[in-house]
């Protein structure tokens, strides 16, 4: 939290010299949201609490300065058998050393990966400060997405809206913000200052974006996106004048590529690691998340390493090699056909009579897992796994083997969106770190986990571009079975897809976690029991 007070007073004095009065936060800007139960402990709400005293003392020099900050407030009522925890989700304004107005947030989120009701008490005052003769109405996140609290706040003798916000990141969640903060500006005829949070944070990220509303709804200007920065707007009598204005929304391709960018770089750097490792295939997924984590760490902090088997084929390893060239990456063979070899000679009795069968190519996966988590104690980098979410859905993955490591890079990413992003990529060099790091050959060639001969992944599963389709509307939107067969899609296809999706729950309960870049991720998102004979 230290780091975060010293960051928001750094930034405060900045913008105070550029001619801001009011500095806005985001949401629990002093701890990082979520801090999950961490809230649960009063040591943590103590520091949180000295570390907004911190930075109020930090910018007391500027006696006309209004800085809004985030953090947990409350402390434990004792009764005679327990404790019971009264916690609330505050922004406090600081101005002259002292804290000066306080604001609880009224609408606590309770679904997606939000469980706010877990740990705080909703406010129900509003909070209009005036800042040089402006009432500046304050909200958190949420509340702006509910009539009352703006309608409060205008009732209050708010001029302007100033929201704090900790919205995580998921493709399109940019336009539904836009779109609901214009609502809460045409209701009250306020305009509005939209304050957001940048970062990852474990398997969330938060993609920046701020931006500004006229009374009338229209987007005076907003902030850069995926990117820190002190955006500075204009009041003038009811209305708002941005003087940093970026284009146009970006495409999803785009903002996902960014998302998922920000997010290794953020868990890899916050995390202290020095660097990270992963097995190169050469197939699409591995390529995909090597070319995301050059992006993210710069060539010299990634290695990969190619681990053929008896089942490897020659193109794999020329395009491994090519693309480990084509983005400056130490790369490494390292052949596991003798460790193959030894667990089937130790097996061999075991399994007299017995065909091979997925056991042996389970054994391959496993190896690999053991080979790069070693390398990874040996050398303290951090093993990126690279399934997609259209596997971890289904169970087309290894536990203990592909799905062995710290991070999983895109295992929120369907494989019909694995093609689009490489493709993407391959057309785009948004970091400087190379043009077209994806071989053709790669992209183009059926998928295959090349652990059997003549192997490819539609062999085990329907065509992606169904699986995902169904996957989508089940898992995602929720949708029953029965309304995925009115919309057209085989019996047969749906019934194996979202048995695939039930009886794999365990799998997933044992992965790394990985970003978030869909309104539904197997995450905080995706509760399932694993003992469960429902069906429907």
């Amino acid at each position: 939290m230290t780091g975060n007070a010293e960051k928001i007073i750094t930034a405060a004095k900045a913008a105070y010299t550029q001619g801001a009065r009011l500095v806005l936060t985001p949401e629990l800007s002093i701890c990082g949201y979520p801090p999950e139960d961490l809230l649960l402990r009063a040591a943590f709400i103590k520091a949180c609490d000295e570390a907004v005293s911190h930075v109020a003392l930090g910018l007391a020099q500027y006696p006309d300065l209004h800085v809004v900050v985030g953090h947990p407030q409350g402390s434990d009522v004792r009764t005679k058998s327990t404790a019971i925890q009264k916690r609330t989700n505050q922004a406090t304004v600081l101005s002259s050393g002292k804290r000066v107005a306080t604001y609880a947030k009224r609408e606590l989120p309770n679904y997606q990966v939000f469980d706010e009701r877990r740990y705080f008490t909703a406010g129900e005052a509003a909070c209009v400060l005036d800042v040089c003769g402006t009432r500046v109405g304050l909200l958190i996140c949420e509340d702006a997405w509910f009539d009352a609290p703006c309608q409060a706040a205008k009732a209050a003798g708010a001029q302007v809206l100033a929201v704090i916000n900790a919205s995580p990141f998921h493709v399109g969640k940019q336009a539904e913000r836009i779109e609901r903060m214009t609502d809460g500006a045409l209701l009250t005829g306020l305009p509005l200052i939209y304050a957001h949070c940048v970062g990852g944070q474990d398997e969330i990220v938060f993609d920046g974006g701020s931006f500004a509303l006229h009374s009338d709804g229209t987007l005076a200007g907003r902030a850069k996106s995926f990117a820190e920065e002190v955006w500075m707007v204009d009041w003038q009598a009811s209305t708002v004048r941005p003087e940093l204005v970026e284009g146009g929304v970006q495409d999803d391709l785009s903002d996902l590529w960014q998302a998922l960018v920000l997010g290794v770089r953020d868990y890899v750097n916050k995390n202290g690691f020095p660097s990270i490792i992963l097995g190169l295939s050469g197939g699409i997924d591995s390529a995909l998340v090597l070319a995301i984590a050059v992006d993210a760490l710069g060539s010299e902090r990634v290695r990969c390493v190619m681990m053929p088997s008896p089942y490897t084929a020659e193109i794999s390893w020329v395009d491994a090699r090519d693309m480990a060239k084509r983005m400056n990456v130490r790369y490494d063979e390292l052949s596991i056909i003798p460790e193959f070899e030894a667990f089937k000679a130790s097996l061999s009795h075991e399994f007299i009579g017995l065909a091979e069968d997925a056991t042996e190519e389970n054994i391959q996966a496993r190896i690999r897992g053991t080979l790069l988590m070693a390398l990874s104690n040996k050398f303290g980098s951090i093993v990126l796994t690279t399934g997609n979410k259209s596997e971890m859905a289904t169970g087309y993955c290894t536990l203990y083997g592909d799905m062995a490591g710290g991070f999983a890079v895109i295992k929120d990413v369907a494989k019909t969106t694995v093609f689009k992003l490489a493709h993407w990529r391959n057309q785009h060099d948004p970091f400087g770190t190379g043009a077209q790091p994806i071989p053709e050959r790669i992209i183009t060639r059926p998928p295959s986990a090349e652990l059997r001969a003549d192997q490819t992944d539609q062999d085990s599963l329907p065509p992606y571009e169904v699986l995902d389709a169904i996957l989508e509307r089940y898992m995602e939107n929720d949708q029953s079975i029965e309304e995925i067969l009115a919309a057209g899609f085989a019996a047969a296809d749906v019934e194996r897809v979202t048995k695939l999706i039930k009886i794999n729950e365990y799998k997933r309960r044992q992965a790394p976690i990985g970003i978030r870049v869909t309104h539904r991720s197997f995450g905080k998102d995706w509760r399932y029991p694993i003992t469960s004979k429902f069906r429907a």
